[in-house]
């Protein structure tokens, strides 16, 4: 079967086609005809060789696959060749076929392609996770989503519009800050052209955000901690500038402010309850509508180096799916 590898450690010419054996499902696992893969900026993190206890080359790459059972291992009664599912996986997304574990799987409703259920895991745990386990946002308070217009972004804006919360949301073009209004983000803030702390400071008469979802890093963690609200809360889950950030506890302590950071696959290995709690909800808002998976741009799987340069360049809104 054909499956995407990285080679070495490096840009996105690291990325190559390969030929691979099929996997065979173990015990407990299935084997999934992957219809469409997604695409994180975590890929592009191990690729690079900036993620911490990452993969080491070569391996093929990929946390998120949809597509159908296409055989079941042992011990696997609930599930049957040809149900629809997507699933999150340590690595070998970017393939025609990939083994997963069975418990981790999520089904996928008959009115949801599968290619907008790739970008369902993820996206969205991540961002009810960031939003309220762990940011503890409530109605009427306001929130800072960096980056609005990504796939966690766009999750993060509808969540928490839909919550009842003042939304500000940065992104770099028209385009963008278009679709994040259009999902529900109240200030919608160029962040080329605008500081986005001046905007916040003017929309806040000097108060600040209560909660600041921050996937960036390098200096924009350290604007971000300034646009918040005394008592303020931060979610850091991303770095995505390849520089990571750090704060001064004295700094935390004299402006009683909480920084948090969130792992989706650390919090799922170590307290699957308090992440997986949000599945129910979120499926049933996808189910109805109340929530949308954003698509992006789609690839071919042969074309995964353009599709990972493409989100380097800052290209990209919403979801970005490999399709083998």
């Amino acid at each position: 079967m054909k499956a995407i590898e990285v080679d070495a450690y490096g840009d996105s010419d690291e990325l190559s086609v390969v030929d691979v054996q099929m996997p065979e499902p173990d015990a407990g696992e299935v084997r999934i005809d992957i219809e469409a893969a997604g695409i994180n900026f975590a890929d592009i993190m191990q690729r690079r060789g900036h993620y911490p206890g990452g993969p080491e080359p070569p391996y093929v790459p990929g946390m998120e696959a949809a597509g159908t059972v296409n055989a079941v291992g042992e011990g696997v009664d609930d599930l049957e060749v040809g149900d629809r599912v997507v699933t999150m996986l340590d690595t070998g997304g970017y393939a025609e076929y990939a083994t997963a574990d069975a418990g981790m799987l999520f089904p996928v409703p008959d009115e949801m392609s599968l290619e907008a259920a790739a970008g369902f895991p993820v996206q969205f745990l991540t961002a009810h996770a960031c939003l309220f386990e762990w940011g503890g946002l409530e109605e009427g308070e306001s929130v800072l989503i960096q980056a609005a217009a990504g796939g966690v972004g766009t999750a993060a804006v509808q969540l928490a519009s839909n919550a009842g919360a003042e939304v500000f949301g940065t992104a770099s073009t028209q385009e963008k800050l278009d679709l994040a209004s259009d999902l529900g983000c109240d200030h919608p803030i160029n962040y080329t052209e605008t500081d986005f702390r001046e905007v916040i400071d003017d929309e806040t008469n000097g108060d600040g955000v209560d909660l600041v979802l921050e996937s960036v890093g390098d200096d924009v963690f350290e604007r971000s901690l300034d646009a918040m609200a005394h008592f303020g809360r931060m979610v850091t889950y991303g770095v995505a500038s390849g520089v990571p950030a750090e704060v001064s506890n004295q700094r935390l302590l004299f402006e009683n402010k909480t920084v948090k950071g969130f792992h989706l696959g650390q919090a799922a290995t170590h307290d699957p309850g308090r992440v997986m709690q949000a599945v129910p909800d979120l499926t049933e808002g996808l189910a109805s509508g109340d929530l949308e998976v954003i698509l992006g741009k789609s690839f071919a799987l042969e074309d995964a180096a353009e599709a990972h340069q493409y989100i380097e360049d800052r290209k990209s809104s919403g979801k970005v799916v490999l399709q083998p």
